[in-house]
Formats: C-alpha cells, sequence, structure tokens
C-alpha cells in the first residue's frame, strides 16, 4: 500500500510525497542474529546514506536553483559546505511537511514549510542540531538500524554479518526507517550542544535556538501538529530545551529577550 512519507526539520499548497510501504512482519531467527553481528563501518554508514538520500531526492519536489527557497539557503549554508570536518551538500524539499534532516554522507535536506516560519538564525540553528548528530555519529546509528530494517526483506541478506547491496526497493524502505528513527535523550541533549556551540563559534545570534525551540513548542500544540508530527515525534520537550538555550545565553552574556515568541503569519523570506 501507499503512504504519506512525513519526511525528517520543513505554507503554501505544496506536493506531499508518496512511496511504496512494505509490511515485513516478523524477522526470522537466522535475520535477527545477521543484525546482531553485523559489521558497519563509518564508510557503509555514507554509502547507504547516500542511497537513502538520492531515494528521497527523486520522492520529494526538490528546490531548482532559481528558487527563493535554494537562494535563500544558499545565503544563509553556503560558506558551511565544509563544516567541522564534514564535506555538506544542501537542498530543500518543497514538501508541506514541517522538518529537516542530515546523514552520514554529509547530506542536509531543509523542508520549505521549516524555512517559512522560521527566521535566518533559526534555521542555522535547526541546520546546526542535525550537523550535531552527523558529527556524533548519531546519523551513523539511525542508517545501520534503516538498513538492517530494510535487509529483512531478503533472508540472505538478513542473515549476513555484512553490508550486501540492496534493491530499489529495500532502499525505499532503508529511506524510510531512516526518517522513522529516533534519537536518544542524551543524543539530542548533545546535538543541542553543538547546535548552540555551532551558533555561537560563528558569531550568529544564539537566541535562535531558543527561538527555533519555541517555535517548534507552538507547534507541536497548535493546528500545524499534524504536518509537524515527525519532528515533534524526534524532538520532544522543546520548551525544556528552549530554557536550557536560554540558561546557557545568560551565563555567555549573550543573551537578549526575544519578547513573546510567535509563528509568523505569512513565510518568512
Amino acid at each position: 500500500m501507499k503512504r504519506i512519507i512525513l519526511t525528517a526539520m520543513a505554507v503554501c499548497a505544496m506536493a506531499t510525497v508518496q512511496a511504496q510501504k512494505i509490511n515485513l512482519g516478523k524477522a526470522v531467527g537466522a535475520a535477527a542474529k545477521g543484525a546482531q553481528a553485523l559489521t558497519f563501518t563509518n564508510e557503509d554508514a555514507k554509502k547507504l546514506s547516500k542511497e537513502s538520500v538520492d531515494w528521497m531526492d527523486a520522492h520529494n519536489k526538490v528546490a531548482d536553483k532559481n528558487s527563493p527557497y535554494t537562494k535563500r539557503l544558499n545565503r544563509i549554508f553556503g560558506k558551511h559546505k565544509n563544516e567541522d570536518g564534514l564535506n555538506l551538500n544542501y537542498k530543500v524539499y518543497e514538501v508541506i511537511d514541517i522538518n529537516a534532516f542530515a546523514c552520514a554522507d554529509g547530506s542536509v535536506r531543509v523542508f520549505s514549510s521549516l524555512m517559512d516560519i522560521m527566521t535566518d538564525d533559526e534555521l542555522l540553528a535547526v541546520i546546526g542540531h542535525e550537523i550535531g548528530h552527523v558529527k556524533n555519529e548519531d546519523t551513523k546509528d539511525a542508517i545501520k538500524a534503516a538498513y538492517t530494517q530494510a535487509a529483512l526483506m531478503d533472508a540472505a541478506s538478513a542473515s549476513s554479518n555484512t553490508v550486501h547491496a540492496l534493491s530499489k526497493t529495500q532502499i525505499g524502505e532503508m529511506a524510510n526507517a531512516f526518517l522513522d528513527a529516533k534519537h536518544s535523550k542524551k543524543q539530542e541533549s548533545q546535538a543541542d550542544d553543538y547546535s548552540y556551540d555551532f551558533m555561537k563559534k560563528h558569531g550568529y545570534n544564539v537566541v535562535g535556538v531558543y527561538t527555533a525551540f519555541k517555535k517548534l513548542a507552538l507547534l507541536s500544540e497548535g493546528a500545524e501538529q499534524s504536518r509537524f508530527q515527525k519532528m515533534m515525534s524526534s524532538h520532544p520537550d522543546s520548551n525544556k530545551r528552549a530554557e536550557t538555550a536560554k540558561k546557557r545565553a545568560i551565563k555567555d552574556g549573550l543573551w537578549k529577550d526575544p519578547g513573546e515568541v510567535k509563528l509568523p503569519t505569512s513565510p518568512i523570506k
């Protein structure tokens, strides 16, 4: 059956994405043992991440180079293609869901609907958070788990302790599983710290970390909740995390009260 993907930090009438979803059922014992014994390297993570991102790029509407979204992302993030030892590439998905994600191969994807509600500093804070997951190798863990799930579709791949090539159907399943992945609270906290440090290091307004989380909290409470479901499930307790960023900013002497944080009534350009 087909399901709509709420792809991973993306208000206009834009196309949603559909993909084939396979019901895997229960894994056989050999498959489970193979998953536990899987040898998984950084190169495996990069290769499988690229395959997943290529699949997602093909199944989402990607903003072209002349799009206002692409031009804006180039303006605010273009100088960070080489960041903290990572080679990054980025694109915008013109979809209605509110999200963004980064992968072990350095791919960063930002959703247009997220750009519609975030200021430049807030977007940088969100992207910095996602880069933190890459730098901390959280995305390696996520793509390994996603590969394991996709490999269960084939007994030989599932029972092997090395990474096998996947079919197109399996790659689609792996991409879906990656987007469904949830990080631990510790991983999220570490990515939050990375985001704040990223903002501070480059001289951006660290208050953007606070206001970004406040907006995410508002989204989780309001009418936009359904479009925010994926990000909300993987980034809980947004108000608490906003307060943590505020405390750091106060301690660093960088806090400037932004006043009441509200969602914009029209897209931010």
